[in-house]
């Protein structure tokens, strides 16, 4: 069976991406490429270290979103991608983006969904949320991308404790050592063909 074909989308440092390089490349999907918003972004530098094509598009070169949205389209077409993850990606996906990619655009979320998430709750923001309102579990969740902000089918959670000392930056840590677990479970799961989407659920197919 051949490998699936994945296109990674980055804005910074590319951590759960590297996590992906080395859970997920080469045995259960292809990585075929990775395209960052940002020119100085590491994630570039992680796909170029692994032989992976990195490209920076800049935003600045087209009208609005939905053309830099079209474009990325046509990369990834090119590319013959399936699968699309969004690994700290900062940039508004359009709806002929999703409709591209139906259930084939995954992103990985720093809280866990339906709490801290939507519009403004990102990055370090979602955390700074986390610790002001006091709450004692935090995680991390996977989910489908569709119209709505962090809004698609949440295909798998994952929590961690919040502590009385804990700070935004101490949470951030924490939760990250999830996402890098989370995130390459479920694109191996999905590279094998192990989940079914029935509106909103999102199940273990039965074999």
């Amino acid at each position: 069976m051949s490998l699936k074909k994945i296109g990674v989308l980055v804005s910074g440092s590319g951590s759960n991406f590297q996590q992906l390089i080395d859970q997920i490349h080469g045995v259960y999907g292809e990585i075929v490429l990775v395209l960052s918003n940002k020119a100085d972004a590491f994630g570039l530098t992680r796909g170029e270290t692994a032989g992976i094509d990195a490209v920076f598009l800049d935003p600045k070169n087209y009208a609005g979103d939905d053309d830099y949205n079209k474009k990325i389209i046509e990369i990834l077409k090119v590319k013959d991608v399936e699968l699309v993850v969004l690994a700290g990606y900062m940039k508004i996906i359009t709806p002929n983006f999703i409709k591209a990619y139906p259930n084939r655009i995954v992103n990985v979320h720093p809280a866990l969904i339906p709490s801290f998430c939507g519009e403004g709750f990102y990055g370090m923001h979602v955390h700074q949320a986390v610790s002001d309102y006091g709450v004692k579990v935090t995680g991390a969740t996977v989910h489908f991308v569709n119209e709505v902000a962090d809004g698609g089918p949440i295909i798998a959670q994952e929590t961690v404790k919040v502590a009385d000392d804990d700070t935004p930056e101490s949470i951030q840590k924490k939760v990250l050592v999830i996402e890098h677990q989370l995130l390459p479970a479920v694109v191996k799961a999905i590279c094998l063909d192990e989940l079914e989407v029935h509106g909103r659920l999102v199940k273990k197919r039965k074999r």
